[in-house]
Order: C-alpha cells, then sequence, then structure tokens
C-alpha cells in the first residue's frame, strides 16, 4: 500500500476482510456474506466495490458475465497503516501507552497474554535486547 492510496473506510475495510479471508468474489457473494450481520443492499455493496475500485484497493475481472472482485492491498499492510496512524493520533506515538489501553480495555485470556509475550520475547531477541 503506497501512502497515496487512501486508508479504508470503515465500510471498505469490511469488504476487504471478506476478500482476504476467502480470496476472488462476485458482489453477490460478498453481499451474502455481509447481510446476515448488517442491513445493506446489494446495490450498495456494487457502489461501495466500484469506488473501491476507483481508489486503487480491489481490482475487477471482467471477463465473466459476474464480475469477481480481488483485493490488491495486502492485510498486514493495511492493518499495518491503520494500527500506526491509531498510534500516532491517539497515543503520541507510544506503543506502551496503547498496549496498556488496550489490555486495560478488553481483558486478555491467559493464553493471548502468552501468544504475547512470546512477540514481545521474539521482537526483543531480533533487536539484540537482551
Amino acid at each position: 500500500m503506497t501512502p497515496d492510496l487512501p486508508a479504508p473506510t470503515n465500510a471498505e475495510l469490511e469488504i476487504l476482510g471478506i476478500l482476504w479471508q476467502h480470496g476472488p468474489q462476485t458482489v453477490k457473494q460478498v453481499h451474502e456474506t455481509i447481510r446476515p450481520s448488517r442491513d445493506v443492499g446489494y446495490t450498495t455493496i456494487l457502489k461501495m466495490m466500484q469506488l473501491m475500485t476507483e481508489k486503487g484497493l480491489v481490482e475487477r475481472d471482467e471477463s465473466e458475465r459476474s464480475h469477481v472482485y480481488r483485493a490488491v492491498v495486502p492485510e498486514k499492510k493495511v492493518k499495518k497503516r491503520l494500527l500506526s496512524d491509531l498510534l500516532d493520533r491517539a497515543f503520541d506515538g507510544s506503543t506502551a501507552s496503547m498496549v496498556q489501553q488496550l489490555l486495560s480495555a478488553k481483558r486478555a485470556t491467559p493464553k493471548e497474554l502468552d501468544e504475547i509475550r512470546a512477540i514481545l520475547d521474539e521482537h526483543r531477541k531480533q533487536r539484540g535486547d537482551r
């Protein structure tokens, strides 16, 4: 994701999430995935995906009757950018402050805490810290 590529809106992020999880999809498939959790019309999803194509977030394969859309932007890159923006805007760039707020906002399970510790240990090892 290049810096000039716009950050996806919440609705666009929902569609990207479906494409990242399930791979290329038609508008109908995306609509059927979203519809049980949110009352949104087919034409709304179609328009959003057309706009996402114009923004460069997805590509449309027009070789079949039903156009198939695929995510162009990698999931990891989008999430990293969104998190970096949040870190800068809401936590003045303080990772510790963000993690502290996150852990106080939602209780982590013991398994999640173990995973977090392992991630921190790996990060420290990669940096050469003791």
